[in-house]
């Protein structure tokens, strides 16, 4: 094989030959139909009366100010505990004594405990074990979700 410019393999860094095209270059917008533009919208609709609704709603009489602060719901008691026997001196922090929820959501608040505590954890037999002692973390999330969490053991 025969080499290219004359026994140089390189490829020339002088402004010769172009490494690349644009096949974008030789098209023109003649002939083409303008785009469709889209019609304006206000920055602020008033709802249709159709969807007004009727009555108080929580609102507050003039001289209280403020927004209506949404209800907590107790959702029960829930131990926090920190483990460490048959774990080779690991600590876990666990969270047990749930009452009427199912393993979807402690599954759910598992991922949530774990995303904020940076360590694994998983629901083993209705109760959520989280690697190392994170109890305040976790109590703090439970509460969040309307749990009244309990330190308990050790």
């Amino acid at each position: 094989m025969a080499p290219i410019d004359g026994g140089r393999d390189k490829i020339p860094t002088d402004g010769g030959k172009r490494i690349g095209h644009n096949p974008f270059v030789g098209l023109s917008l003649e002939g083409l139909a303008p785009a469709p533009v889209a019609p304006a919208t206000p920055a602020f609709a008033p709802p249709s009366p159709k969807l007004r609704p009727t009555g108080d709603f929580g609102r507050r009489s003039p001289g209280e100010g403020g927004s209506p602060s949404p209800t907590r719901k107790n959702r029960g008691r829930v131990d926090i505990l920190r483990e460490t026997q048959a774990r080779g001196g690991k600590t876990v922090t666990v969270a047990a004594n749930f009452v009427g929820i199912g393993t979807a959501e402690k599954e759910r608040l598992a991922r949530e405990i774990r995303t904020a505590c940076g360590c694994g954890g998983t629901v083993k037999d209705g109760r959520i074990l989280i690697q190392g002692d994170q109890r305040e973390k976790v109590a703090r999330i439970l509460a969040a979700a309307g749990f009244q969490p309990v330190f308990a053991g050790g």
